[in-house]
């Protein structure tokens, strides 16, 4: 059922429309001088002006080695192979994504509520926060396929009714991500500019799109627009670090052929003030693994 709340984004429309200009704040904090505690006052200013920020070695060696033997070993499991939380490689039984880890998973729960992140991203959100979505994202080595370029805004506004930009994805690398294996690539400063996609989403879209996406992909003109901008970045770093992105940047990730996969630990976090209404594209809700509905505060550890 289509949202009664006024769609200030509108998107998935019949002909291309142009980029509406950012209507929400990208830091709802005021910044004191000398910092937040959690950040620098340039650190602040970096994520308004560019929309993300890096953190290398975030967590420490012994931290991410627990992280690792448990990423294996959903990977080798079979249950988890038969789970409908858990997306397979396009054209392959390789576990491309697992959703829902902060509840089903203790050790990626406790990560979840972890104070190095959520006291970041309720600053720059100023309010409770609860997650909207989690996943680990395997990209295997010589086979890992790619992620198109994307804001997480337009699917979680249009398919989940997500109302404003008020939400934060934090991406954690289990395994170092470099230039070759197909890392988070931005674009700075395209947070500013929402931009509609063109498109009828069809039911159930989440069923493909999870694997490869077809509906709210940017057209080429308009991402063209956005580099010649902001430029790209690539979210290189060592295991362990950690980047933030506002959720209008765009971004994506190129496929991987060279030999080392590349592994990384996604969590949502949205505002308790933000939740989601009904779908603004009139479609079914996206399944609770995807989307959540239920509003638990994260109480940081």
């Amino acid at each position: 059922m289509m949202s009664t709340i006024l769609d200030i984004y509108p998107s998935r429309v019949a002909v291309p429309a142009g980029f509406i200009p950012r209507k929400d704040p990208a830091v709802y904090s005021e910044v004191h001088s000398g910092g937040t505690g959690y950040l620098t006052e340039d650190e602040v200013a970096f994520y308004e002006e560019n929309g993300y920020l890096c953190f290398q070695n975030l967590f420490s060696e012994k931290e991410v080695s627990n992280y690792q033997q448990e990423l294996q070993k959903l990977k080798e499991s079979e249950a988890t192979k038969r789970s409908s939380e858990v997306i397979l490689e396009p054209g392959s039984s390789e576990v491309r994504s697992i959703f829902k880890v902060h509840q089903s998973n203790s050790i990626f729960r406790r990560l979840a509520r972890d104070r190095r992140i959520v006291d970041v991203v309720s600053f720059l959100l100023n309010s409770a926060v609860y997650i909207h979505q989690s996943r680990i994202n395997y990209k295997p080595g010589m086979h890992g396929k790619e992620f198109f370029w994307h804001s997480d805004f337009e699917t979680w506004h249009m398919e989940d009714g997500m109302p404003r930009m008020r939400a934060i994805s934090c991406s954690i690398s289990l395994s170092e991500n470099n230039e070759f294996n197909g890392p988070l690539m931005l674009i700075p400063g395209s947070h500013r500019y929402f931009l509609p996609c063109v498109g009828e989403t069809p039911e159930n879209h989440y069923l493909q799109s999870l694997r490869k996406q077809d509906y709210g992909v940017p057209d080429g003109d308009s991402l063209q627009w956005l580099v010649d901008q902001g430029g790209i970045v690539s979210a290189k770093g060592p295991a362990g670090s950690a980047t933030f992105f506002e959720c209008n940047t765009m971004h994506g990730s190129n496929s991987n052929i060279s030999p080392w996969p590349r592994s990384n630990v996604f969590y949502v976090y949205n505002s308790v003030e933000n939740a989601l209404t009904q779908s603004f594209c009139g479609l079914s809700p996206r399944p609770e693994y995807i989307a959540t509905r239920e509003v638990e505060v994260v109480e940081p550890l």
